[in-house]
C-alpha cells in the first residue's frame, strides 16, 4: 500500500498502478498488508494463513466498516446479510460515516425502519462482484428500488461507486463481497441539466448554456464531467469582457464547451496532473494538491462530485476562458510578453488587438528587450510591423513564403531543422489562437531587411575595411543583387589582426581576396535562430563552415559571431571579429557527422521545398576548382 504521509489515506499499488511514491504533490511511504481473507504466521514471510470465509455481517467487524455493521443490525438487515443469498455490499468505512454532516446523519438514524435500511440497500447489489467485474462505465441495479450505482474504474486503478472510492475491494464473505468505500453514497435520479437547473449558485452559467443552445445536450445520455462556474465565478470578470462574449455565440459556446470534459472524472480518480480533452478540443490539466483539486495548476475547485445520471459537477470559484474566445490583447495578458503588450498600447494598436481583424501577432518574449524602451516613431513603426494581416497558423507556414505586415512591409519565412523563424525572430511557443486572431511567441525583436548587404555594410563603421575589400575584389554587384546568402562580415577589427604587410598582400591579389571573402558568404540564409549545435554551411568557395552554438553565441569554425542577424533584402550578416579560416582536418574529422548540405534560398525553396544537393558530387568539383586559393588562405 501507498500511505500519504501524515494521514491515513492509503492506496493499492502494483506494477501497473504505480504513483511514483507521491499522491496529489504529498510523499508516501510504502507499508505492507495482507491480502483480504489471509494473515501473518509468526517466523514465516507474507501471510500464508487463509481465514475462514465468514458472511457479510461478520465480515463487515473486521475489514474497519464496524459502523456499517452496527447501523445494519439497527436497521434490521442483519438478519439479510447473515442469511442465504450472495450480494454485493458498497461499505462505508467508519471515517465515511464520521464525515457525514450531523443533520444528515441524524436524518437517516432516526427513522431507522425507513430511511436507514433505504441508504443501506442502496449500497447493496444483488449479486456477487468482484472489483474485475466493476468495469468503466457501467451501472447495477441496487436493493433499494432498483435505483442504478454506476461504476468507474479508471486506467490508475482506481475504482469508484458513485464517485466513492474503493478502499479495501474484495472482501470474500460466504454469502457474497464487501468493499469498503470512503463515503456514503445517496441515489441519483437528476440528469446534470437538472442539477445544475435547480441550484441557485448557478444562476449565470444556467442563462450562458441557454443561450449558447447546450441544454440539450446536458440532458442527453453520456459521462460528462462539468467543471461548473459559480454566480461568483461570473462576477470576477471585466463587464466589458464578459458582455463580448455572452453577445458572441461561437465564443460563448467555446468558452462553457471548454468546462465541459469528455468522459466522467470522480475527484478521487486524480492522483496528479493529468491533461484531459474538453468538448471544445483543447486540454485542460485536471490535478490534485492534496485534499484540493486543481485546474490548469490552480486549487480553484470549491466543491466537489455532485453527480447525476449523465455526469458529475465540480463547482469552480473563477471562469475558464479559452483561448478561442479571446481578443489579441487578452491572449497576451498574464503571460511572458508583457513588455510587447505595453508597446503594442503605447503605439496605440488597442483598435486592432481589441477587434475582429483576422490578425497574427508578433510578440516577443520579455527577455527579448534589453533595459527599459521607450515609445518614439521609430519604436512605434517597428511595432505595427510586428502585426500582420492575416490570421495564421505557425502549421501552415513554408520556406520562403512572404507575409505582410499592418505596416506594408514583407516579412520571409524561414523553416529550419530545429526552428521556424519570421526573418530573424524564432517561433519560441506553440501559437495562442483567439476568437479573430493568433498570436506567435517569438524569441527576439523583429528586424525587418532596411537595404541590400552592400547597403547595410555600407551603412556600419564598422566594415569600412571590409566596403573597400569588396569593392576592390568586384563584388559589389554580387552583394547588391537579389538572391539568399549569409555573410560572415569580418570587421575592421578582424582585418586589424593581420600586420600592414598581410593587408597590403590579401588586397593586391584580387584571386586571392576574392576566394577569402567568398570562404565567408554561405549559400542560402541562416539566422541565428537556425543554428543548432553542429550546422554545416556550404560556402560559396571553399569547404564547409562548421558552425555551432553554445551560450546563446553562434561559432563559426570556432570563431564567434560578435553580431548576429543584420537582415538584408538578399541575406543576413553576422559579423566576426576574426577572419574566418578553414578548420585543420582533425578538427573537421571530429566534428564530422553527415555530409554537408547547403541551406536552401527562399527561390530554390519555392521551386522544390524537398529538394537536397549531392553535396559529394558538388564538393570534388569545389575542391578542384578551389584547391590552389584554399593553400594560399591557409
Amino acid at each position: 500500500m501507498q500511505q500519504i504521509k501524515g494521514t491515513n489515506k492509503k492506496y493499492f499499488t502494483n506494477c501497473k498502478q504505480w504513483y511514483h511514491r507521491k499522491i496529489c504533490g504529498k510523499p508516501t511511504v510504502i507499508t505492507y498488508e495482507c491480502c483480504p481473507g489471509y494473515e501473518r504466521i509468526p517466523g514465516e514471510k507474507g501471510c500464508p494463513a487463509a481465514l475462514p470465509l465468514v458472511n457479510i455481517y461478520n465480515t463487515l467487524g473486521v475489514v474497519g466498516a464496524s459502523t456499517t455493521q452496527m447501523y445494519s443490525e439497527r436497521a434490521k438487515l442483519r438478519d439479510e446479510i447473515e442469511g442465504p443469498g450472495s450480494f454485493t455490499f458498497f461499505a462505508p468505512s467508519n471515517e465515511a460515516w464520521a464525515a457525514l454532516p450531523t443533520e444528515i446523519l441524524d436524518a437517516l438514524v432516526s427513522n431507522v425502519n425507513i430511511e436507514l435500511l433505504n441508504a443501506l440497500h442502496y449500497h447493496m447489489v444483488n449479486r456477487r462482484l468482484t472489483s474485475e467485474e466493476l468495469r468503466h462505465g457501467s451501472s447495477f441495479s441496487s436493493m433499494y428500488q432498483d435505483f442504478h450505482v454506476h461504476i468507474h474504474h479508471y486506467s490508475n486503478g482506481i475504482v469508484t461507486v458513485n464517485c466513492a472510492r474503493l478502499i479495501k475491494p474484495d472482501q470474500h464473505a460466504t454469502n457474497g463481497i464487501v468493499h469498503v468505500v470512503d463515503r456514503v453514497i445517496t441515489a441519483i435520479s437528476n440528469n446534470v441539466h437538472t442539477l445544475i437547473d435547480v441550484d441557485e449558485d448557478l444562476e449565470t452559467l444556467r442563462a450562458a448554456i441557454a443561450a449558447a443552445g447546450l441544454t440539450t445536450l446536458l440532458e442527453n445520455e453520456g459521462q460528462y464531467t462539468i467543471f461548473a462556474p459559480t454566480n461568483e465565478a461570473f462576477e470576477k470578470i471585466p463587464q466589458e469582457t464578459l458582455n463580448r462574449i455572452l453577445g458572441d455565440p461561437v465564443a460563448l459556446r467555446d468558452m462553457l464547451n471548454y468546462h465541459i470534459l469528455k468522459q466522467m472524472q470522480c475527484a478521487e480518480s486524480i492522483v496528479s496532473g493529468t491533461p484531459m480533452e474538453t468538448l471544445q478540443g483543447t486540454v485542460l490539466e485536471v490535478g490534485c494538491d492534496g485534499d484540493h483539486m486543481t485546474l490548469n495548476g490552480k486549487a480553484i475547485v470549491t466543491r466537489k462530485d455532485k453527480l447525476g445520471t449523465n455526469g458529475v459537477i465540480h463547482y469552480i470559484n473563477e471562469l475558464l476562458i479559452p483561448d478561442s474566445a479571446k481578443t489579441l490583447l487578452e491572449l497576451a495578458e498574464g503571460s511572458s510578453v508583457a513588455t510587447a503588450t505595453k508597446l503594442f498600447v503605447e503605439a496605440g494598436l488597442s483598435p486592432h488587438l481589441m477587434g475582429s481583424e483576422a490578425l497574427t501577432m508578433l510578440a516577443p518574449l520579455n527577455d527579448a528587450f534589453k533595459g527599459s524602451v521607450t515609445m518614439t516613431p521609430d519604436m512605434k513603426r517597428l511595432m505595427t510591423n510586428h502585426i500582420l494581416k492575416e490570421q495564421l497558423s505557425s502549421k501552415s507556414l513554408y520556406h520562403g513564403q512572404e507575409l505582410e505586415t499592418l505596416g506594408g512591409l514583407k516579412l520571409r519565412v524561414f523553416v529550419y531543422r530545429n526552428n521556424l523563424c519570421i526573418e530573424n525572430a524564432c517561433i519560441a511557443a506553440h501559437d495562442k489562437t483567439g476568437r479573430y486572431a493568433s498570436m506567435f511567441i517569438v524569441d527576439k525583436i523583429l528586424t525587418p531587411p532596411m537595404g541590400t548587404i552592400m547597403d547595410i555594410l555600407k551603412a556600419d563603421n564598422r566594415f569600412s575595411v571590409l566596403v573597400g575589400a569588396i569593392q576592390t575584389a568586384g563584388m559589389t554587384e554580387l552583394l547588391n543583387q537579389q538572391g539568399a546568402l549569409t555573410f560572415f562580415a569580418p570587421t575592421n577589427d578582424a582585418f586589424s589582426s593581420l600586420s600592414q604587410a598581410e593587408l597590403n598582400k590579401l588586397l593586391s591579389n584580387n584571386q586571392e581576396l576574392s576566394g577569402l571573402l567568398r570562404y565567408h558568404l554561405g549559400d542560402g540564409m541562416l539566422v541565428s535562430g537556425g543554428v543548432g549545435s553542429h550546422t554545416r554551411v556550404k560556402p560559396l568557395q571553399g569547404n564547409k563552415l562548421e558552425l555551432g552554438m553554445r551560450n546563446y553565441t553562434v561559432y563559426v569554425n570556432k570563431v564567434p559571431v560578435a553580431d548576429a542577424d543584420l537582415m538584408a533584402t538578399n541575406g543576413v550578416v553576422h559579423a566576426v571579429n576574426s577572419i574566418v579560416k578553414p578548420l585543420p582536418p582533425k578538427v573537421d574529422r571530429e566534428q564530422a557527422d553527415g555530409p554537408a548540405v547547403p541551406l536552401r534560398s527562399a527561390a530554390s525553396s519555392r521551386a522544390d521545398s524537398k529538394s537536397f544537393r549531392n553535396d559529394d558530387l558538388f564538393q570534388k568539383v569545389i575542391r578542384s576548382r578551389s584547391s590552389r586559393t584554399m593553400n594560399q588562405s591557409q
